[in-house]
């Protein structure tokens, strides 16, 4: 497969249901590896869960990516995508970012970027999409989100954060596994710390080397968890 750098072409959307939408539907249609959906408002952004994604217009950056052929290195895409966007984030903001997994994007305990990967296995493509907080002041969060969301700083730039995104993605889900697999666990915010989730708890001990997170339980067994949804514990 040859190396094509994410971002051209790009379609660009003032406003828009969603990038992962409109990057799925060209993806079907035939897109090619390369191709970048943004917009500078989202009206109906998804993140993980069913969960919605919003941002005031133009202060965050808002992306998705097409993936095409899917190879074996792309099994650990869901690990790939948020160490691009963290380096990304890092190279545009005096920022030190680390993973929530999988794939929330932390800057000291608080969430400024999220991914949500659609994959068709059958079809052999992947859509990436991305939601950065770029540059979204403290009270412009809504006031649930106001003590667990982040921004990377008043200074950073949507163009400065899209260029940046485009080189990293574009390195890392063309990255060895093994070395997806080193620079995660190099920024894994939840290994020793105590988590939750539905069926039981205990504490984070990194991931597997197909990516899942390992888990000791107080009774001493080793858990293995998916992509499913971990609560770290308030207490």
């Amino acid at each position: 497969m040859s190396f094509v750098r994410l971002g051209n072409p790009r379609h660009h959307r003032r406003s828009l249901g969603s990038t992962n939408d409109l990057a799925r539907q060209l993806a079907a249609a035939g897109a090619p590896q390369g191709t970048v959906v943004t917009a500078a408002e989202q009206v109906a952004g998804r993140g993980r869960q069913g969960r919605s994604w919003t941002a005031p217009a133009g202060k965050a950056l808002l992306y998705s990516a097409i993936v095409r052929p899917l190879e074996q290195r792309h099994l650990v895409l869901p690990l790939a995508a948020p160490l691009a966007v963290a380096e990304a984030a890092e190279e545009v903001a005096d920022v030190s970012c680390a993973i929530k997994w999988p794939n929330d994007v932390w800057i000291e305990g608080r969430k400024c970027a999220g991914v949500l990967i659609e994959v068709r296995p059958q079809d052999g493509w992947a859509v990436i999409g991305v939601g950065v907080n770029v540059s979204i002041e403290p009270d412009e969060f809504p006031e649930e989100l106001r003590e667990t969301a982040t921004s990377l700083d008043a200074d950073a730039t949507v163009d400065g954060a899209l260029e940046a995104l485009n080189g990293s993605l574009t390195r890392w889900t063309q990255a060895d596994p093994q070395e997806v697999l080193a620079a995660f666990r190099g920024r894994d915010a939840l290994r020793g710390r105590q988590i939750a989730w539905d069926g039981g708890n205990g504490t984070a001990e990194g991931i597997d080397e197909r990516g899942n997170l390992l888990v000791a339980t107080g009774s001493g067994e080793l858990v293995r968890l998916g992509a499913g949804e971990v609560h770290l514990r308030l207490d």
